[in-house]
C-alpha cells in the first residue's frame, strides 16, 4: 500500500477546521511551499526540546523522520485546512501538529510533543517568513531570466530610432531600445531593493510564543531554538530586539508585499506598451510584432490579440488587490497581536506565485520573440516634431514657437527639411 495513503487523516483539531471554516477554496496544502517551511519548523523545536531535555531521542527521531517526509513531498492530503480561516493561524498550527504526529505514529503527541514549547504565533510566523524567504528567492531567478531578455532586445534594437511618446503626443527621437534598457534597469532596481527587504524576514520570534514574553518556552530552550533553526534551513535567522515587536507589526511582510506590487506594477506598465506599439496591424502603430500564441478572436478570422502582455497586465491587478488587503491588514493588528499575520503571508504567497508564473510565460512567449519594425519606426523618427526638436538647438524655443503660431508647423518643418 502506497505510504502516503496508508497515513490516517490528521487528528480531531483538523476534522474541526475542516467542518467550521472550509470557505476560500485555498487549502494548506495548496502552499506546499508553506507546508515545508512549517513543517521545517516543528522540526527546529523538536531539535531544541531534545537539547534542552524536554522530549527524549526517540521522539526526536519519529518527528523529525516525520518532518523530513512531509518536506520530501508526501502526505500533503494531511493538510485540508483552509488558509483563510479564522483565530490566527490556530487551525494551521493544530493541523501540522497533527499531520506530523500522524505521520510520526508511536504514540507522539500533536500538542505536548510536536507543539512543545511552542505558539501558534511564533511557530507560525517563523514558518511564514521561512516560505516568503525561500519563494522571493524563486521570483528573482523568475525576474532575471525577464532583465536578460530585456536587456538583449534592448542591444538588438539599439540602432534603431523611433520617436519618444510623452502625453501620447510626438516628442524627440530615441532608440527603440530605450523602452526594453528601461525596464530590464528599473525592474534590476526592485529585485535589489526585494533583497533588502527580504533580509528582514530573516528576524523571527520563535521562542518566545504568543506576545513575546516567552511564556510556556524555558531559557534552556531559547538557548538552542535559533541554532536549531538554522542547521535545519541553512538560513541565519536570529530574533528581533524588541521580543513583543513582531506579534504585533508583522511590517516586513507588509513590507515584502509592496516590493512585490512595484515588480508587478513595472512589468505592467511595459505589457500596457507592449500593446500600444504592436497595434494594428493596419490602423495602429505598427512599430512592435508580438509572438502569435494563439487565435484572437473567435469572430474575426486572422485576428492576433497581445494576450501576453494582457495575462501579465490582469496578474498585476490581482497582486495590487491582495496587496491592497495586506496593507491594510498590518493596520487591523489590536493590542498585543496582530491576528491577521497569516492572511497577510498567504497572499503575498499567491502574489508571489502568480509572477512566477506569469512573468516566466511572459518572458519566453512574448518578450523573447518581439520583432521590430524597423521602416515604420524610422518613418515616425523622421515625422515633424523630432525636426521642430532639431531646429531649436539652432534658433532656440521662442523663435520656432513663434513662427508656428504665425506660419503653422508644416510651414516652418518645410523650411528645416530645406535648410
Amino acid at each position: 500500500m502506497d505510504n502516503e495513503m496508508s497515513v490516517p487523516i490528521a487528528g480531531g483539531q483538523t476534522e474541526l477546521s475542516v467542518r467550521n471554516m472550509l470557505f476560500s477554496g485555498k487549502v494548506l496544502a495548496s502552499f506546499p511551499d508553506y507546508v515545508k517551511a512549517i513543517v521545517s519548523v516543528k522540526k527546529s523545536c523538536a531539535v531544541a526540546n531534545f537539547k534542552s531535555g524536554g522530549i527524549n531521542e526517540e521522539k526526536l527521531k519519529l518527528i523529525s523522520s516525520a518532518c523530513d517526509s512531509i518536506v520530501a513531498g508526501k502526505h500533503l492530503n494531511l493538510f485540508p485546512v483552509d488558509v483563510y480561516s479564522g483565530g490566527g493561524g490556530v487551525a494551521i498550527n493544530m493541523n501540522t501538529n497533527e499531520a506530523v504526529a500522524a505521520v510520526a505514529g508511536n504514540g507522539i503527541s500533536p500538542t505536548d510533543d510536536v507543539n512543545m514549547s511552542q505558539s501558534t504565533v511564533d511557530a507560525c510566523s517563523t514558518g511564514l517568513r521561512l516560505a516568503l524567504y525561500r519563494m522571493t528567492l524563486l521570483m528573482e531567478e523568475t525576474l532575471s531570466e525577464l532583465v536578460a531578455a530585456l536587456f538583449s532586445k534592448g542591444r538588438d534594437f539599439a540602432e534603431i530610432n523611433t520617436i519618444a511618446r510623452t502625453c501620447w503626443q510626438d516628442g524627440m527621437r530615441v532608440s527603440a531600445g530605450a523602452l526594453f534598457t528601461a525596464t530590464a534597469s528599473a525592474l534590476k532596481r526592485q529585485i535589489d531593493l526585494l533583497e533588502h527587504y527580504r533580509e528582514q524576514l530573516k528576524k523571527v520570534n520563535l521562542g518566545w510564543t504568543v506576545i513575546g514574553t516567552g511564556t510556556g518556552a524555558g531559557d534552556k530552550y531559547r538557548s538552542h531554538i535559533l541554532a536549531a533553526l538554522r542547521e535545519v534551513t541553512g538560513i541565519d535567522f536570529g530574533w528581533r530586539d524588541d521580543k513583543c515587536d513582531l506579534s504585533q507589526y508583522p511590517d516586513d511582510i507588509a513590507a515584502v508585499s509592496s516590493a512585490v506590487r512595484r515588480i508587478a506594477e513595472i512589468v505592467s506598465k511595459f505589457a500596457k506598451d507592449l500593446r500600444l506599439l504592436s497595434s494594428g496591424p493596419e490602423a495602429g502603430l505598427g512599430e512592435l510584432t508580438l509572438p502569435e500564441t494563439q487565435a484572437g478572436s473567435s469572430f474575426f478570422p486572422g485576428k492576433v490579440n497581445p494576450v501576453m502582455a494582457e495575462m501579465f497586465m490582469q496578474c498585476a491587478m490581482l497582486v495590487g488587490g491582495n496587496d491592497n488587503v495586506v496593507q491594510q491588514a498590518l493596520g487591523m493588528g489590536e493590542v498585543h497581536l496582530n491576528i491577521w499575520e497569516p492572511m497577510m503571508g498567504f497572499l503575498v504567497m499567491e502574489n508571489i506565485t502568480m509572477i512566477i508564473n506569469a512573468a516566466g510565460s511572459f518572458t519566453e512567449k512574448c518578450v523573447k520573440g518581439i520583432r521590430i519594425n524597423r521602416e515604420v519606426c524610422e518613418g515616425h523618427a523622421q515625422s515633424k516634431m523630432p525636426l521642430i526638436i532639431d531646429g531649436k538647438e539652432r534658433y532656440g524655443y521662442a523663435y520656432l514657437a513663434g513662427r508656428i503660431k504665425k506660419e503653422g508647423i508644416d510651414a516652418v518643418v518645410k523650411s528645416l527639411q530645406q535648410k
